[in-house]
């Protein structure tokens, strides 16, 4: 058998096949990327005039009384999702959102505006509260139907574990002292009890009737550093007359909770949207 000779050229290693995204990108065949956590999907043209459309039509319209504003909404909603490429993604049961602008200077202490109204028709979706109570309280909590009751095993699996899986955050005036500890946990999510909130059950109260209100449908409110106050009040799929009253229940909590110290207009705006529409302007 023939032996390799030690000075017989080694054979050149194939070259590394080209990068095939690169190529593609070059030649302007690339695949649709795919998407990017952040950047919403790029809208069509189509699309985009469809919607330019539909804003044009409410800013023509102007403001509007709250039940026809109520119907313009629901008309809009359905424009939306029998648009091209929208009906994946506006089919689901929107929620109702009011917004409203406030004359107040956020700045000053005592023009905060911040409560909690309870909705004669709910809100449309189940609330899971937690209860930091302990005793008897837990189990009038657990009666009324409190998601989730405790007290320092509570606080401790808020702490290490970062639990956050609720929506309303109720406790005792006796369990105060401990909760505050979850400030910073709880604070920035919107979620930390607080007496103006209606979050903190004073002592003597009947713990079954705070947890009944917020799961039937009681919202929290809190103006922002702009002077708006926001909430969902319903789904889209609830009546006409239903929607009106709990957005009537809630603009009057509003207009009652004026600050003594604003001057001229209080309520300078108010509008409805539902979670993927344009918002439509309320006369008030």
């Amino acid at each position: 058998m023939a032996k390799k000779s030690d000075n017989q050229p080694v054979a050149a290693s194939a070259p590394a096949a080209p990068n095939a995204t690169a190529d593609a990108a070059l030649d302007g065949s690339s695949k649709k990327r795919s998407h990017q956590p952040g950047h919403p999907p790029r809208i069509g043209r189509k699309l985009r005039l469809e919607r330019a459309a539909l804003r044009e039509r409410i800013s023509k319209e102007g403001a509007q009384p709250l039940r026809k504003a109520i119907a313009s909404l629901k008309s809009v909603m359905k424009a939306m999702q029998s648009a091209r490429r929208t009906g994946k993604r506006t089919g689901f049961n929107q929620t109702v959102e009011v917004h409203m602008n406030l004359g107040i200077d956020t700045t000053q202490a005592d023009q905060m505006i911040r409560g909690s109204v309870g909705l004669p028709h709910g809100v449309g979706k189940s609330v899971r509260v937690l209860v930091f109570c302990q005793g008897e309280n837990m189990v009038s909590a657990k009666k009324a139907g409190a998601d989730f009751t405790g007290a320092e095993d509570l606080i401790k699996k808020i702490q290490d574990e970062g639990f956050t899986d609720f929506d309303v955050a109720l406790a005792t005036q006796d369990m105060m002292a401990k909760v505050i500890r979850l400030g910073k946990i709880l604070g920035p999510r919107g979620l930390m009890p607080t007496p103006k909130a209606g979050t903190v059950i004073p002592t003597g109260s009947d713990v079954g009737s705070a947890v009944k209100e917020f799961k039937a449908g009681k919202v929290e409110y809190r103006a922002d550093k702009g002077g708006n106050v926001h909430a969902g009040v319903g789904k889209m799929d609830f009546d006409d007359e239903k929607l009106a009253e709990n957005i009537t229940t809630f603009v009057e909590q509003i207009r009652g909770a004026k600050p003594t110290g604003v001057k001229g207009n209080y309520i300078q705006s108010i509008t409805l949207a539902g979670t993927m529409t344009p918002g439509i302007t309320v006369s008030i």
